[in-house]
């Protein structure tokens, strides 16, 4: 990474730790011409979290950037800014009518978006948008071809419905994605791969009926563990039976049972030829996770990355996108998304 682009970098640390920090020059092409992976953080990502010590915290980010500098990963990748998505482009997943609740929620101060998990915070709507703007603009670099991959640590938020909150998510921007692809690209044939240790039940329910939403998702039991779902019976519904893939582990099971479990999902996703790879890697599945019960280690991230990476090259043109999803344990997602930048940033 030029000097330039690092220094970026560099102030994004005290911004996603709370400082105040002057805006920084917007990473460009010519910055960075052989970066073939983008990472998107900056202040106003780093400001989805919750407060009063809840596991999600604003504090998230800035223990990724802390390591993530210190491994000199920085230098490898091309650092873009976040953005704000219009309530347009959210209503593309999400109904007017939760939008609208959103916004009536902040302003007037309700507790929770929910039943007791996603607290309404000042901010939030904004913040919330922010992680849907920015992985939309992921989306056009990617499909622009200025990137191959991007990452945003930030981002992943698979149990908001299209009609709700849910499990500390606002808005879904992995729907919004999937949904943007097929109304502004025309890519139908997309693949979502989900590692963190729940189950994905948020893109799993809005498209369980779509042929052409390839899901697949290895995470704890739902009988142990929020939300409850992602049985292996669950297959999808109708035309697209047999296009959902869902592998749970018992609570205990680490690395091993993960890397048995893992060709599974590689030969469910050659099977449909993906045109576009979406990658939720949660770290919430390391060991010492305080919401669960798995004990990977940080190379089941790196496996999972390295292979997806692969197989992009083999059917989508490279396309691959990457977000952080859950992770509770601030030195356990450091590492598991350093590992997941690591592989992106590998030629």
């Amino acid at each position: 990474m030029p000097a330039k682009s690092r220094r970026r970098f560099l102030r994004l640390l005290p911004a996603a730790a709370g400082a105040v920090s002057a805006a920084a020059p917007r990473t460009t092409v010519g910055d960075s011409v052989s970066a073939r992976t983008s990472l998107y953080c900056g202040e106003a990502l780093g400001r989805y979290g919750f407060p009063e010590g809840h596991p999600l915290g604003a504090d998230r980010q800035g223990a990724f950037l802390k390591e993530a500098v210190a491994r000199g990963l920085d230098r490898e990748v091309s650092i873009e800014p976040p953005r704000r998505a219009a309530r347009a482009e959210i209503e593309r997943f999400h109904t007017s009518a939760y939008v609208d609740r959103v916004q009536y929620a902040e302003a007037h101060a309700v507790e929770f978006l929910d039943n007791g998990d996603t607290p309404v915070f000042p901010g939030v709507y904004e913040a919330a948008a922010t992680v849907v703007g920015s992985a939309l603009d992921g989306l056009s670099r990617v499909m622009t071809a200025e990137y191959s991959r991007s990452f945003q640590p930030i981002g992943g938020l698979h149990h908001a419905r299209r009609d709700g909150a849910a499990g500390f998510c606002v808005f879904n921007d992995l729907g919004v994605v999937i949904d943007t692809l097929r109304s502004e690209y025309g890519v139908q044939r997309v693949a979502y791969v989900d590692i963190d240790v729940h189950h994905g039940d948020g893109v799993f329910y809005a498209y369980e009926h779509d042929p052409d939403l390839i899901f697949a998702d290895i995470h704890e039991d739902g009988r142990y563990l929020y939300p409850g779902t992602g049985a292996a019976h669950e297959t999808g519904r109708g035309k697209a039976k047999g296009t959902k893939l869902n592998i749970p582990l018992a609570p205990g099971d680490g690395d091993e049972a993960f890397s048995a479990a893992w060709p599974r999902v590689l030969a469910h996703l050659r099977r449909f030829e993906p045109q576009f790879l979406l990658f939720q890697c949660g770290a919430d599945g390391l060991d010492g996770d305080p919401l669960a019960h798995l004990r990977y280690s940080p190379q089941v991230h790196a496996l999972a990355t390295r292979s997806l990476c692969h197989l992009a090259g083999e059917y989508s043109a490279g396309r691959l996108m990457v977000f952080g999803g859950g992770g509770y344990n601030r030195y356990n997602l450091a590492q598991a998304w350093c590992a997941v930048l690591r592989e992106l940033a590998r030629d």
